[in-house]
């Protein structure tokens, strides 16, 4: 058969990701046996082995690597498809609220535009109710996929926008952002490579798809850290120039001349069939 059930699927997702049957277990709430014989059974179905089980571990086989590709994707379809069902349904209600759309944006990035959709999505009749929810860097990838989102702005390069529709928006460079009182802060511009190896000032570290990349810098959990250790000097970070609304006197914004341009999306899943997220996506290419 060639039929997967989503409880197989969470299954061998859960002992993949920790290549280990005990720690497995416990994450799923189950004893290890039960889940063992799961995961077999499974391999026999499928025809294939998905593990390579010996004294060292457990490790992925090629059809492993492709199923846990494949069955996260699947996870996050039926996890969105239950989330985005609920909201849809919260009009159907007696005293049900009117429909609403989750708008992910990356704290502190395309403030400007922001505003200007919301503002000018508000004036839209039958508009929906918006929910704005700020994530952290690359993180609205994530929330679209498993329906946290029903709509992203979304900055190329550092976001993927693959297996999404989208709009381009607008294009603008990039800031470094530094403690008011740093010698660096009275320059003109800077080099990416000025500010990559600042010796007092190391790069702040926002999570990317769950892991921190390596390096000195702070790992930052949320926009109002990262305000605060930059106006402490303990670190500096790099933002698109729209960056520049949520500033603190204690900062100072300056022009990187070789950063590459970043061009802000709007990007949703590309089967949605909403008529209030058509209505979103028609006001924000009309700004």
């Amino acid at each position: 058969m060639d039929a997967l059930e989503t409880r197989e699927l969470r299954y061998f997702v859960a002992v993949a990701e920790e290549l280990h049957f005990g720690r497995a277990a416990e994450r799923l709430g189950m004893a290890q046996p039960p889940l063992s014989r799961a995961i077999q059974q499974l391999e026999r179905r499928l025809g294939v082995r998905l593990l390579k089980r010996n004294r060292r571990g457990v490790s992925l086989t090629g059809a492993g690597e492709m199923l846990l590709h494949e069955g996260r994707a699947a996870l996050d379809a039926t996890t969105a498809a239950a989330r985005r069902t609920r909201r849809a349904g919260g009009a159907d209600g007696p005293g049900g609220t009117r429909n609403r759309l989750v708008l992910a944006v990356k704290a502190g990035a395309s403030h400007e535009l922001l505003h200007k959709l919301l503002d000018a999505y508000g004036t839209e009749p039958d508009a929906a109710e918006v929910e704005v929810l700020p994530s952290g860097t690359c993180e609205q990838e994530g929330m679209l996929r498993d329906g946290r989102a029903d709509v992203a702005l979304m900055h190329a390069p550092f976001n993927s926008l693959a297996g999404f529709d989208s709009e381009e928006l607008m294009t603008e460079g990039q800031i470094a952002v530094l403690p008011a009182g740093h010698p660096l802060a009275s320059q003109r511009t800077l080099s990416v490579a000025e500010v990559s190896d600042i010796p007092d000032l190391p790069l702040a570290r926002w999570s990317r798809h769950g892991t921190y990349p390596p390096g000195p810098g702070p790992e930052i959990h949320d926009q109002t850290q990262l305000a605060q250790l930059i106006a402490l000097g303990r670190t500096v970070a790099v933002y698109p120039d729209s960056a520049r609304a949520w500033l603190w006197a204690e900062h100072t914004a300056v022009p990187l001349t070789d950063a590459p341009p970043v061009v802000t999306h709007i990007a949703w899943p590309a089967h949605s069939t909403s008529p209030a997220l058509a209505a979103l996506i028609r006001t924000a290419t009309g700004l």
